[in-house]
């Protein structure tokens, strides 16, 4: 009778349930007159698992994942080679590859190996816009679109400026590694953070962020090569600076949500794009696209010139030639206009 008294005992001390059994399992199987083994042997039996390590988490509980993925058999089995541990492990936060069946030494030395920390890499283009960027990181990370569509909608909540008109143009392009499980908001956050990260090495100022990056990311669609982005940035601030529309066909595509760089007449006379900068003075509402350093560096530091114009010459090499005149310009289009008639299948 005693000896029911005792296993009550100490499923009450541990708490009622399967960790209790787990955990106090030798002392209960003794009991019971229960012997078995309360670990696997091997490295697993091949089919895959995977247990997500969280910020704060102690042994005990990373020993409940192992069980819970079915790694390992026991949890008992777990935190009892953690506690013979001489030094204690130091466990990264991170989603990790594992097999089924594991011995507790085995799941010990995968959570231990980077190898098998799960990172979702992402890429993001320069120039991409905001459709772009979110197509690219619906398909790395698996996080759905709606969720990205939210989470852009309150942008101010991310640090953005409230001038902004949106997201746009606030997520800095580059490659990421994203631990599973991240949230969209997360993900969206780490960009803008790695966006002000760029801005602030660059110098500019929180009250000019958005007019840097709405030049910067015009530049960054308009300007070809990255060695012609001062270049270009030096047209758009002469043009600016005399009171000249931008006329930025880049700029008129995006309002018209278009999904290449040429607009038409209609276009180009619609007043009621905010992005039209063939009717509207000055710099557009936002930015049209993420523009990465080259082009951010370009927008504060044009090089010294007097272009008022440019245009692309050679669509293969990038060509562009930039011309201080209204007739040293219509001149290089002629060149432009030839050189796609030549080319038909350009752009296509």
């Amino acid at each position: 009778m005693w000896l029911w008294v005792v296993l009550a005992f100490i499923l009450v001390v541990a708490g009622i349930g399967t960790y209790g059994y787990e955990t106090y399992g030798a002392q209960i199987r003794s009991v019971l007159g229960i012997h078995g083994p309360i670990d696997y042997t091997g490295t697993g039996d091949g089919k895959p698992a995977s247990v997500t390590i969280l910020s704060g988490q102690i042994g005990g509980d990373i020993a409940k994942s192992l069980v819970k993925a079915g790694v390992t058999k026991t949890t008992a089995a777990f935190y009892d080679l953690l506690v013979k541990e001489t030094k204690q492990p130091d466990f990264q936060p991170g989603t990790y590859k594992m097999q089924k069946q594991m011995s507790a030494k085995s799941a010990l030395a995968a959570l231990l190996d980077p190898k098998n920390r799960v990172e979702s890499n992402v890429v993001i283009p320069e120039g991409y816009t905001l459709s772009q960027v979110f197509a690219v990181l619906v398909k790395g990370t698996g996080v759905p679109l709606a969720d990205f569509q939210a989470a852009a909608k309150d942008y101010t909540a991310l640090g953005v400026p409230k001038q902004a008109p949106s997201l746009e143009g606030f997520l800095f392009p580059a490659t990421y590694q994203f631990d599973p499980g991240l949230s969209a908001k997360a993900i969206l956050q780490e960009m803008v953070n790695r966006m002000n990260q760029s801005l602030a090495s660059h110098g500019v100022s929180a009250a000019d962020e958005l007019k840097v990056l709405t030049l910067a990311s015009i530049i960054q669609k308009e300007g070809g090569s990255t060695k012609d982005f001062y270049k270009v940035s030096r047209v758009f601030t002469n043009r600016l600076a005399q009171g000249m529309d931008l006329q930025s066909d880049a700029t008129v595509s995006y309002g018209a949500g278009s999904k290449t760089i040429d607009t038409t007449n209609a276009q180009r006379a619609d007043a009621n794009n905010p992005y039209n900068t063939y009717v509207h003075p000055g710099l557009p509402i936002g930015p049209i696209a993420a523009p990465g350093d080259a082009a951010i560096d370009a927008a504060l530091h044009p090089v010294a010139g007097n272009w008022l114009y440019f245009v692309l010459v050679n669509g293969y090499t990038g060509e562009t030639v930039f011309s201080d005149t209204l007739a040293e310009h219509n001149v290089a289009v002629l060149q432009w206009q030839a050189w796609a008639r030549a080319h038909p299948t350009f752009g296509k």
